[in-house]
C-alpha cells in the first residue's frame, strides 16, 4: 500500500492538495495531510507537526520551491520511497539531495497519474 502524504494541505476545496486528497481516498490510498492550519479534509487529519508521521511510502508536494529549504532534513527523516513534485514545485536543488538519499524523484501531477492509473 503507497501510504501517502499530501504535503501542503489546504482546507479550501478549490486548491490542488484537497483535490488530491479527495483522489486519493477515492483510490483507496492511505492518505494522511500535513498543512499549515490544522482541520479535516474528508475524513483525513490535516496535521500541522512532521513528528505526526511515519512509515510513508510517497509524499506528493503542494509547496514551492522557495518554501520547500526548510523542510529539507524533516522530509529526509521520514525517508519516504518516493516525492511527487506537483506542477508548481518544480525544485533541481530538492531533486539531487533526494536523489543522493535513495529517494524516487517524481516530477508529475499526482491527479492525472491517478486519473491515467499511474499512481
Amino acid at each position: 500500500m503507497k501510504n501517502t502524504l499530501v504535503f501542503g494541505a489546504s482546507l479550501k476545496p478549490s486548491r490542488y492538495s484537497n483535490l488530491a486528497i479527495n483522489r486519493l481516498i477515492e483510490n483507496d490510498i492511505v492518505t494522511q495531510a500535513f498543512g499549515r492550519e490544522p482541520g479535516e479534509i474528508s475524513g483525513v487529519q490535516v496535521k500541522t507537526k512532521l513528528t505526526d508521521f511515519q512509515n510513508i511510502h510517497t509524499i506528493t508536494l503542494y509547496i514551492g520551491a522557495s518554501r520547500q529549504p526548510e523542510y529539507y532534513g524533516e522530509i529526509l527523516k521520514l525517508a519516504p520511497k518516493r516525492v511527487i513534485f506537483n506542477p508548481g514545485t518544480e525544485n533541481p536543488e530538492f531533486y539531487k539531495l533526494l536523489r543522493d538519499n535513495g529517494i524516487e524523484v517524481e516530477v508529475a501531477c499526482t491527479l492525472v497519474l491517478l486519473a491515467t492509473g499511474q499512481y
